[in-house]
């Protein structure tokens, strides 16, 4: 029989002890350790997996299909992940409570065209779930649905339907007869996901596995289960707007700087394919503080709206704060102005932010950020045709910035008259837009120069 021993695990790292400590002496956290009961291997991976060792293989005996990837039937969903989904892949969705990862799951289960669909819920009844299925308008007579939290009943499911692609929901509320400990713990989390991605990866069947997060924003867990999986993908936004960004924090099969944006309705999750003309249409024109940025991300070109107030500090420590934007970079460009152009700003309050409620960490961003700041500062509206596109540095210089191309198509397909770029992006420019004048500076004081006199 396996022999069992009673160890104490930390619910923060994983860590064990042999007894309880008030202290983890791996991650610092403190009351942690929970009591758990180990059961010693013996040959459970044997009899989970029931398959031979393969056969080492030669690189040039390997086949790949490069046509493998299935078309999900969302194109946000495809650009993500790289161009559709891998069989055999296992995912990892995170994000926070009632940010809509069961429903862009739910959704991409009932709509999809990868083929017969297990959807397993471990947080909901069914019944619960048609009601939000029928709330997302879909019918899929190929999705299937199981309540429960029992992994050899998952399993069990799974090999008898043989569906093309299994869905988690949640990954927090599976439990195995093999660890004796409450669903959610490490140990249970650590060897359900072990289990599922030995049957995903034998019978090539794509999983989507849906994980909490903690109150500081990563997945709830061991870090190992990220390492476990092919994908890891982060759901984020405000719930007080409507955006929704589908963003890939770790990729296998594809780049990890592409984003899908979504827009969040009555109806369910709605693909947002020009999110440019979305993020800028209550633009307000004639109000100071504001400037227009095109920024990149992934391959994706959109434009943003920068909102800045700058006001005299009420109270002896004037404020710094901003939504959707690094604070540490805003203070940053803001000794900058005080230094480098001459504007005094170390008595006045600062606010900055990026409207739509999405956070943008490219640096082009910068460019942009200083011209909202002054604008407020000296109370003068930027022209409302204007866009920003560079890197601020320390000495006040604008840097270039990458895809320089594609900024300036954007801004034009939009209807902008003239942008501001990086002097260092001049030779790099080789089909000049039409449609758009294109203004080079080096300097922040030559943008204030040509805006402000």
């Amino acid at each position: 029989m396996a022999k069992s021993r009673t160890v104490f695990v930390c619910q923060n790292c994983g860590a064990k002890e042999t007894k309880w400590t008030g202290r983890c002496n791996v991650c610092g956290e403190w009351n942690s350790f929970v009591e758990e009961v180990e059961v010693a291997p013996q040959s459970k991976r044997a009899t989970l997996t029931g398959s031979t060792p393969s056969k080492a293989l030669r690189l040039s005996e390997i086949k790949v299909n490069a046509d493998a990837r299935i078309d999900t039937g969302d194109g946000e969903l495809n650009r993500v992940l790289g161009g559709g989904l891998v069989p055999g892949s296992m995912i990892l969705l995170g994000g926070e409570p009632g940010i809509g990862k069961s429903t862009l799951v739910l959704q991409f289960a009932l709509h999809n065209r990868c083929g017969k669909v297990l959807y397993v819920s471990g947080e909901e009844s069914i019944a619960q779930i048609k009601m939000r299925a029928q709330r997302l308008e879909a019918d899929n007579d190929e999705c299937l649905f199981l309540s429960g939290n029992s992994l050899e009943t998952v399993l069990e499911h799974a090999r008898n339907l043989q569906p093309d692609l299994l869905i988690i929901d949640s990954i927090q509320t599976l439990a195995t007869d093999a660890v004796d400990s409450i669903p959610g713990s490490l140990s249970q989390i650590r060897e359900c996901t072990n289990a599922l991605l030995r049957f995903s990866k034998e019978n090539t069947i794509s999983t989507i596995l849906i994980g909490h997060i903690t109150k500081d924003g990563q997945l709830a867990g061991p870090k190992i289960l990220e390492h476990m999986v092919d994908t890891v993908l982060q759901f984020e936004g405000d719930r007080q707007y409507m955006y929704r960004i589908l963003r890939s924090i770790k990729n296998r099969f594809g780049s990890t700087s592409e984003i899908g944006i979504y827009e969040m309705l009555q109806s369910g999750l709605r693909q947002v394919t020009n999110p440019s003309e979305l993020l800028l249409s209550n633009r307000g024109e004639g109000l100071s503080g504001v400037a227009v940025s095109a920024t990149i991300e992934g391959v994706r070109p959109i434009l943003l709206e920068v909102q800045a107030l700058v006001s005299t500090a009420a109270y002896g420590m004037p404020q710094r704060s901003a939504t959707g934007f690094d604070s540490r970079r805003l203070n940053m460009l803001l000794a900058v102005l005080e230094k480098r152009v001459g504007f005094k700003l170390a008595a006045k309050d600062v606010f900055l932010n990026i409207a739509g409620g999405i956070r943008v960490s490219d640096p082009a961003l910068d460019l942009a950020v200083v011209m909202a700041v002054l604008s407020s500062n000296i109370d003068a509206a930027l022209p409302g045709d204007t866009v920003f596109a560079g890197e601020v540095g320390l000495s006040g210089e604008i840097r270039a910035v990458s895809r320089i191309e594609q900024r300036i198509s954007e801004a034009g397909k939009l209807g902008f008259r003239q942008i501001f770029v990086p002097l260092g992006n001049k030779k790099g420019i080789t089909h000049p837009a039409t449609g758009i004048e294109v203004r080079y500076v080096s300097k922040i004081a030559d943008v204030c120069r040509q805006l402000f006199g």
